[in-house]
């Protein structure tokens, strides 16, 4: 008995604490697109593309989305198709024309180059300048001759800070960069930071003059990237004449380097040691990994091999019907668990409270779960995911029914209240695993074999099964053993929705004789 008094403090503990983290904390669900408004688009390409070309075109989208400041957008490849959800977003318009364009691969000359930390140093002099008290100074040549005057410390400070304006304007990022002017570009590290910006002159070569590139592995290199590039112009021409450049270090490159920009940002702006090369005969080499060199002959190929994608299918959900639609959701679910505790309540009595307690349990688990997972992983709360949810309710009563019935059956056949509830429960909680672990099945084949909200239905409705039968084995059975336990419930079995049999009424005493 004070196994089960553990396990049901034990769960009621774990679910209080898991609400008081979450509200404690600040976590709450993230919402999807269809609850929070916003846009979605489904991009087909236009003509036949690869696989590669497919997933570096969902690479590229996403990293514009990142940009557009999109809390959790999802990318998804259907296929061929591109999914694109981008839940909250403002200007929604806008959003589907960037993420529908063409991406474009460019060589472009080098002219300067700054590092992330330079240019922040900079703006942080200007917007945060010290001040300062000190007055000029003058010196004395000779008698009665003053020599010239010594800069002050105030009108050091003002050159120091126009220097760092001047960098800040010429650095400063391109909004729009156009391929035939100058731009300020980026270049990023793996966690997509900005690490330096790079001016850049117009381009000299686009994508269409690379015919494919290969990551490769030598011993004395290591790993490097071989572009082939296709004869004459566009191709090898536009290239040599670019490498000539940067060679000679002319006014054109003075850094003797070329920027290989794609969807303007800088993937990498390799050093040129030679004047003219072979199109089929050009490695860039820079201290790669494996991944690293595989990344970029992947987004060079796609350069080559553009895919173009046209809109097949864009929807834009206001705030206000996101909003209806949660509203609706949530009134739904309340309303179904209200019905639901009405017949608990009537037909099981006290086995009802314990069921509704039950499913308050699996509910405190599953919010602290959803918040968490919303908060740090960035899993939406979709208007499937809440259907999920809301089915899911039916299944926690099918656990509480099977039990329930299974005890009544016991007592009907002549057992004790408190012998029943011990008998019951093993073979109810069998039941009750092999019923659920049907509902897990179709879950995950659900998840594995589909995409998009489809997921997320099964996600939430596979997770909810999990918890049911959580708080099935570690609240409800040890509950229903706890109350039968009690002084006089055995006596009074139609507080559990019992009806005892006639036979089983206590003779009547003898008379005394």
């Amino acid at each position: 008995m004070r196994r089960h008094l553990v396990n049901m403090l034990g769960i009621v503990v774990l679910a209080v604490a898991g609400l008081v983290y979450t509200f404690a904390v600040g976590n709450k669900p993230l919402l999807g697109l269809d609850l929070q408004g916003g846009a979605s688009v489904v991009l087909e390409p236009t003509s036949p593309a690869t696989d590669e070309a497919l997933d570096q075109a969902v690479e590229i989208i996403r990293n514009r989305v990142d940009g557009l400041g999109v809390a959790e957008p999802e990318i998804t490849r259907q296929g061929n198709d591109i999914l694109v959800q981008l839940p909250g977003v403002d200007d929604q318009n806008r959003a589907l024309e960037l993420v529908g364009q063409t991406a474009e691969l460019r060589f472009r000359p080098v002219l300067d180059e700054i590092s992330e930390s330079t240019y922040q140093a900079a703006v942080s002099l200007v917007e945060n300048p010290p001040s300062t008290t000190t007055t000029a100074t003058t010196t004395t040549t000779g008698e009665g001759d003053t020599g010239d005057q010594a800069p002050s410390e105030a009108d050091q400070l003002a050159a120091q800070i126009e220097a760092a304006r001047q960098l800040v304007e010429r650095f400063r990022l391109s909004e729009d960069p156009a391929a035939g002017d100058q731009a300020v570009l980026p270049q990023y590290d793996d966690q997509r930071n900005v690490v330096s910006r790079l001016l850049v002159g117009p381009t000299v070569l686009t994508g269409d003059g690379l015919q494919t590139a290969a990551a490769r592995f030598q011993v004395s290199t290591g790993w490097y990237v071989a572009p082939t590039f296709h004869g004459g112009s566009p191709g090898i021409d536009d290239f040599n004449r670019l490498a000539a450049a940067c060679f000679n270090a002319d006014a054109t490159c003075p850094t003797g380097r070329i920027a290989i920009d794609v969807d303007d940002e800088v993937i990498s702006a390799p050093q040129v040691n030679a004047a003219a090369f072979e199109r089929d005969a050009i490695t860039i080499t820079g201290s790669f990994t494996e991944e690293e060199a595989k990344d970029l002959a992947l987004a060079l190929r796609f350069g080559a091999l553009p895919v173009e994608l046209a809109a097949q299918e864009s929807r834009v959900v206001s705030a206000t019907l996101g909003q209806d639609a949660l509203n609706a959701g949530v009134i739904a679910g309340l309303i179904g668990l209200a019905l639901v505790a009405v017949y608990l309540f009537a037909y099981y009595r006290l086995m009802g409270a314990i069921a509704i307690v039950s499913l308050m349990i699996s509910g405190a688990l599953l919010w602290t779960i959803v918040a968490w997972l919303g908060e740090t992983r960035g899993l939406a709360l979709t208007l499937a995911g809440v259907t999920g949810l809301i089915v899911s309710i039916g299944v926690s009563v099918d656990s509480n029914v099977v039990y329930f019935e299974s005890l009544k059956e016991e007592v009907r056949n002549g057992r004790s209240l408190r012998a029943a509830v011990d008998r019951s429960f093993p073979a109810a909680f069998s039941t009750i695993v092999k019923a659920d672990l049907a509902s897990l099945i179709a879950a995950l084949v659900l998840y594995f074999l589909t995409v998009g909200q489809v997921k997320g239905f099964a996600l939430y409705l596979g997770l909810a099964t999990v918890l049911d039968l959580v708080a099935t084995y570690f609240f409800m059975g040890p509950a229903v053993r706890l109350l039968a336990a009690r002084p006089g419930m055995k006596e009074h079995p139609g507080r559990f929705g019992i009806i005892a049999p006639s036979g089983d009424a206590e003779p009547a005493p003898a008379p005394a004789t």
